[in-house]
């Protein structure tokens, strides 16, 4: 059995009922809307974030999930697919996982409208429902993501990003959905559980952490995973391997590394001895180290909560996390 569907086995049910929920949640008397919504919903990744969600919530109730719960799990699973609309018209993006975008498809100003009428069902789902403490939870998401897309622009231009502002963008743009995720899937059933949805979100945090450091791992590596190796050093993209690497050499070195970044970045041999050499300074080994320290730190929360299949399963899913192969 394939990792992620021993993952989904304590929650087969309830993603089979999320999806015919998550379609009915999407549906508008905009015939053309009807036809995207219905492309998206049929091209759909492993769907890790309802995942979270409903492990999340049944881990802290001892089995139990709700209507709330599968309004969370659609609002942010609307949130995230608004999100990946609008990101691959910025990137000016034709592919995403394999198929055509929807602004390859139907052009920039479609997809635009697309996220904003998703990001639009999704608040109103939580609106709708009076459920205000989940609407605070996304609300607060959607605001990082945006912040932490526009630092790393900032900085881009630059390339001063040091450790604590890579920890930082990664946390907005990244991790925040996850543990937003977690937080969902704990106030769903325990709204009045404080503590219990604090820990979770911080759980869904460390593991978004891992999740982003390992995606920038990637692009160090030669294994197949769906976008070409350097692509980060094309777009100009500070991440850590390369970050711990300009800490650790000469000025000379520095300055080399800088500018063939800026001024050679479509160059593939050039982009190829930049690779080599954050590989050389122990970039790669150094990002695992902090990858592995978050991961850690995300198991440790989940001790207190007594054993189960969903215990389980959100170890093994932090286990994936950082294992996986693309």
């Amino acid at each position: 059995m394939k990792i992620v569907e021993q993952i989904k086995q304590p929650i087969g049910t309830e993603m089979e009922l999320f999806e015919k929920k998550f379609h009915e949640s999407m549906s508008s008397k905009v015939a053309l809307l009807n036809r995207i919504t219905y492309y998206i919903v049929n091209r759909k990744g492993k769907q890790m974030r309802p995942m979270f969600v409903f492990l999340t919530a049944k881990m802290v109730s001892g089995g139990e999930v709700n209507e709330r719960t599968y309004r969370g799990a659609s609002v942010i699973e609307l949130i995230h697919t608004a999100t990946l609309v609008h990101d691959d018209v910025v990137d000016d993006s034709n592919r995403r996982r394999g198929f055509f975008s929807i602004n390859a498809l139907w052009k920039n100003k479609i997809a635009v409208l697309v996220g904003d009428y998703l990001l639009s069902k999704g608040l109103l789902l939580s609106i709708d429902n009076n459920d205000f403490d989940l609407l605070k939870i996304i609300s607060v998401a959607v605001r990082e993501m945006s912040e932490g897309e526009l630092l790393q622009i900032e900085k881009a231009r630059r390339l001063d990003i040091t450790e604590a502002i890579y920890y930082e963008i990664i946390r907005q743009k990244t991790a925040t959905l996850i543990a937003a995720c977690c937080a969902l899937g704990a106030c769903a059933v325990k709204p009045e559980d404080a503590e219990v949805v604090e820990r979770m979100r911080k759980f869904g945090e460390l593991i978004g952490m891992a999740f982003q450091i390992k995606d920038d791992l990637f692009d160090y590596t030669d294994e197949a995973i769906g976008k070409p190796t350097g692509i980060d050093i094309k777009e100009q993209k500070m991440t850590l391997p390369l970050i711990y690497a300009l800490n650790n050499c000469t000025t000379k070195e520095k300055n080399w590394c800088i500018n063939s970044i800026k001024n050679h970045n479509k160059d593939k041999k050039r982009v190829r001895e930049v690779i080599a050499f954050v590989k050389e300074r122990n970039g790669l080994i150094y990002a695992e180290q902090k990858m592995v320290q978050f991961q850690q730190e995300a198991l440790s929360l989940l001790q207190n909560f007594p054993d189960s299949p969903y215990k389980n399963a959100l170890t093994l899913m932090v286990n994936y996390v950082i294992e996986r192969k693309k």
